[in-house]
């Protein structure tokens, strides 16, 4: 299956999750077609999902994610390189990085949280909650509201 067939697929499955999104017209462009996916997730409330579907969203995301960029957290430089004349406490322990967080490969990530707990639901919002939850898949939702 190419990335977009799955893409494809993706919209497809979620678009018939409510007849509230009948007659939403899908965009030819595969950039077009991200963003229908990213707004269809954004706005979708906890609740599970086929296997299947989990199944091409991971892939399709994971293949998005080395397409964009992968930075390995043991590769950035830590204050103490960086600014060698610092004096702070953990200075070897602490790195800085600015970019998109969704390219990082750590272990976790540390987000405020909104009162309800589950990520931001305006689709394609520029907020970090937002970035977070589109790259991680519908599961992140799920797994926020247990």
């Amino acid at each position: 299956m190419t990335q977009d067939e799955r893409l494809n697929y993706l919209i497809d499955k979620l678009l018939n999750e409510s007849k509230k999104y009948d007659g939403v017209e899908i965009p030819k462009s595969f950039e077009e077609k991200k963003i229908l996916f990213r707004s269809l997730m954004n706005i979708r409330m906890p609740k599970e999902i086929g296997k299947e579907f989990l199944k091409i969203q991971d892939e399709f995301l994971l293949i998005e994610s080395f397409n964009k960029g992968i930075i390995d957290w043991k590769n950035l430089k830590t204050i103490s390189e960086e600014f060698s004349l610092l004096i702070t406490p953990y200075k070897e322990k602490i790195s800085i990085w600015q970019g998109d967080i969704t390219r990082l490969k750590v272990d976790a990530i540390v987000n405020a949280a909104n009162s309800q707990m589950l990520g931001c639901f305006v689709p394609c919002h520029r907020c970090i909650d937002n970035a977070i939850h589109s790259a991680a898949g519908i599961e992140l939702r799920n797994e926020c509201q247990k």
